[in-house]
């Protein structure tokens, strides 16, 4: 199991999230402490890179680093345009 860390930015994000992101955000924490590598490549030039992309809710972005070795996933960006 890894633990969900959130960098500053992302937490400034979250903060901005209208409330019916939250439940799906929440949703998706979940499932990157169980499932990290279930998201998309960030650069899909190079698809075994640590840095991925999850979508969440409707409109919902998160990207984030996977730390495997520490069983850390390390969320950078929340986007919700």
């Amino acid at each position: 199991m890894h633990h969900v860390l959130l960098d500053p930015i992302a937490e400034e994000q979250i903060a901005a999230l209208p409330d019916g992101a939250l439940h799906p955000l929440a949703a998706l924490f979940a499932l990157l402490e169980v499932a990290p590598w279930s998201g998309q490549p960030y650069n899909p030039a190079n698809p075994k890179a640590n840095m991925l992309t999850h979508t969440f809710g409707e409109r919902g972005l998160a990207t984030y680093i996977v730390l495997d070795e520490q069983r850390e996933v390390y969320v950078i960006r929340i986007e919700w345009p």
